[in-house]
């Protein structure tokens, strides 16, 4: 299994600290966010090849990174050569980008390189496992705004996505997507065809929105708590607040 990371992005709203040094770079406690992450996905013994999709801006700091990590599972960082907020190619657009440079036609989780977790990603590739279909995870959100502002999702009642939509100005359900998500690699294969048919590039809940129409995906009840860091308050929230993996 090969593991897209997506941090290409900019984080404009945490600027200063994002100026110079990449938001999955930024250290939570003692460890950087993307080594939270790592770490953790590696117990499960699935993972070929991480995948570090970067701006041109930052790619030098990932590659830095990689190097000093030594990590026992490969880390390759590529550079999708934008260098702005304005330019970037938007995160579906830099999975295919992945997909192809790399000639990836397997299993691929996809997952988002800026949020730390109070449970283990491992649930969810066991999840995939037993479901033997593309997933994605959801939790329940209360407040409408929210969900208007994220990718909202109805099941029936063995999880299969019955729709999804991104940004809805009226929600179907309370439903949200965090950024983590599974593919085979039969429907992986499908995403140039997803952007030719007009999924939207930006947003990475698009991809399993269109392919939700054509084939089984389920959803995944997220077991515990993601800490999502906007801005700077959120980063020292975070930072004050947060223990590590206990689920």
């Amino acid at each position: 299994m090969d593991c897209i990371i997506l941090a290409a992005g900019y984080a404009t709203r945490l600027y200063p600290l994002t100026e110079k040094m990449p938001k999955p770079l930024l250290k939570v406690q003692e460890k950087t966010i993307l080594d939270w992450l790592i770490d953790d996905i590696s117990k499960s013994g699935r993972v070929d090849r991480y995948i570090v999709v970067s701006n041109h801006k930052f790619a030098s700091h990932f590659e830095q990174w990689a190097k000093e990590k030594n990590s026992e599972i490969p880390i390759v960082v590529l550079d999708d050569k934008t260098e702005s907020n304005e330019t970037r190619l938007g995160a579906v657009a830099d999975i295919l980008f992945a997909v192809k440079e790399l000639h990836i036609t397997g299993e691929t989780m996809v997952i988002a390189g800026d949020n730390v977790l109070d449970f283990s990603l491992c649930r969810m590739i066991e999840y995939f496992d037993k479901k033997k279909c593309s997933c994605i995870m959801r939790y329940f959100e209360p407040d409408t705004k929210r969900c208007q502002s994220s990718g909202v999702v109805e099941i029936d009642e063995q999880d299969q996505i019955l729709s999804m939509e991104e940004k809805p100005a009226y929600p179907k359900s309370n439903w949200v997507t965090p950024p983590f998500y599974l593919y085979t690699g039969e429907d992986i294969a499908m995403l140039e065809q997803a952007l030719q048919d007009g999924c939207g590039k930006d947003a990475p809940g698009s991809f399993p929105a269109y392919l939700c129409i054509k084939k089984p995906v389920y959803a995944m009840e997220m077991p515990g708590k993601r800490y999502d860091i906007g801005n700077l308050a959120s980063y020292e929230t975070v930072q004050k607040t947060y223990c590590g993996i206990v689920k």
